[in-house]
């Protein structure tokens, strides 16, 4: 059951025309790397697309895995967007959210590798959380 403060976090009632817009307008990156991961193909895991945050739009996201998945153009290179993309990360990792950023390009050039840094990335929070110690 989702709490209150899920429902106020996740998918803003006000962003919902600009995530439909998003939606219907994929670039070719995010459209190939939707082919990629729709009906659950990667590892049985559901992602959406563009799915709200706070006041941020996700690419995709994982909701079992808490993953974010990011996909940049030559834009997020540029100082102004280093720093918004900054704030964003820090948001999301204050919400247990870890967030990976793809450049456009990989997704063309080498899914397979894309793929597999995701799947390397699924149980991150078991992992975080784990407690190695020794057991006496």
């Amino acid at each position: 059951m989702r709490s209150n403060n899920s429902q106020q976090i996740h998918n803003r009632k006000r962003l919902k025309t600009f995530r439909k817009a998003l939606r219907n307008n994929l670039t070719p990156a995010e459209a190939g790397f939707w082919n990629l991961v729709k009906n659950k193909k990667l590892d049985g895991r559901k992602f959406r697309r563009q799915h709200s945050v706070g006041n941020y739009i996700l690419d995709f996201y994982c909701p079992a895995e808490r993953i974010a998945i990011e996909l940049d153009g030559e834009g997020h290179y540029q100082d102004d967007k280093r720093v918004y993309d900054f704030a964003r990360r820090k948001y999301l990792e204050s919400l247990e959210i870890r967030v990976l950023r793809f450049q456009n390009r990989l997704v063309f050039e080498d899914p397979e590798w894309v793929l597999g840094v995701i799947r390397l990335n699924f149980g991150w929070r078991a992992t975080q959380n784990a407690d190695f110690t020794d057991k006496e």
